[in-house]
């Protein structure tokens, strides 16, 4: 790319060694073409409509924007940019490990050593000091142990159940989902937001009212 020959910056890549900024940019166009697998993993939620099953992408913006319009129920202050950036990357090891459904017991037995080989090699492909970040926010995610991690599962937890209520009930009757099952998998929203786990627990006793949900 003859706009980098002459002015090209010099840094430091992985395990130390010299890199240009062709080299880097190589990298990052190269993550950024292959995060756009994403698109073609599909989740057990159907779209608002039931149309369709929604895939990691739009999963991955909607939980995005859940964060902006609904930050202000967190249980405490938050880095909202840091929930974001979770939130977006948070399901990027499935273009490898593919999307476990939360309610299929045999499925979720091996889901953390495929998640870890995804993350190795996806973040990977980026320069190391980019990697490091992003593999930084993924392990933060899956830990739960700060309050932007939590707040980001709680949103997590509770997109589906908001589409499903919305499609009458669709991924609960089709996989034979009782009340029950919901609230033990989703629990953690609580973690993240009591609002928004009341909130969750009124979407459930409408569901019921409404014979989407056993």
């Amino acid at each position: 790319m003859k706009c980098f020959n002459s002015r090209s910056k010099i840094m430091l890549g992985k395990g130390g060694n010299i890199m240009s900024s062709q080299q880097r940019f190589k990298q990052q166009l190269n993550f950024l073409a292959e995060i756009d697998s994403l698109k073609e993993i599909y989740r057990k939620t159907k779209l608002n409509t039931g149309d369709r099953f929604e895939n990691d992408a739009e999963h991955s913006w909607e939980l995005a924007m859940m964060a902006v319009v609904l930050q202000e129920y967190a249980e405490e202050e938050l880095d909202l940019s840091r929930v974001i950036k979770m939130l977006l990357i948070h399901d990027l090891v499935e273009i490898d490990a593919g999307d476990t459904f939360v309610y299929d017991e045999e499925a979720v037995q091996d889901q953390e050593e495929r998640e870890q080989a995804a993350a190795e090699r996806i973040f990977g492909l980026l320069p190391s000091d980019q990697e490091q970040e992003l593999r930084t926010l993924w392990y933060e995610f899956e830990e739960e142990q700060t309050a932007e991690a939590r707040f980001a599962l709680a949103l997590d937890r509770m997109q589906p159940i908001i589409h499903n209520f919305y499609n009458q009930g669709g991924t609960w009757q089709e996989f034979s989902i009782n009340r029950e099952q919901v609230e033990e998998k989703n629990k953690k929203i609580d973690f993240g937001s009591s609002q928004l786990w009341k909130f969750t627990q009124e979407i459930l006793d409408t569901a019921q009212k409404q014979g989407y949900l056993d």
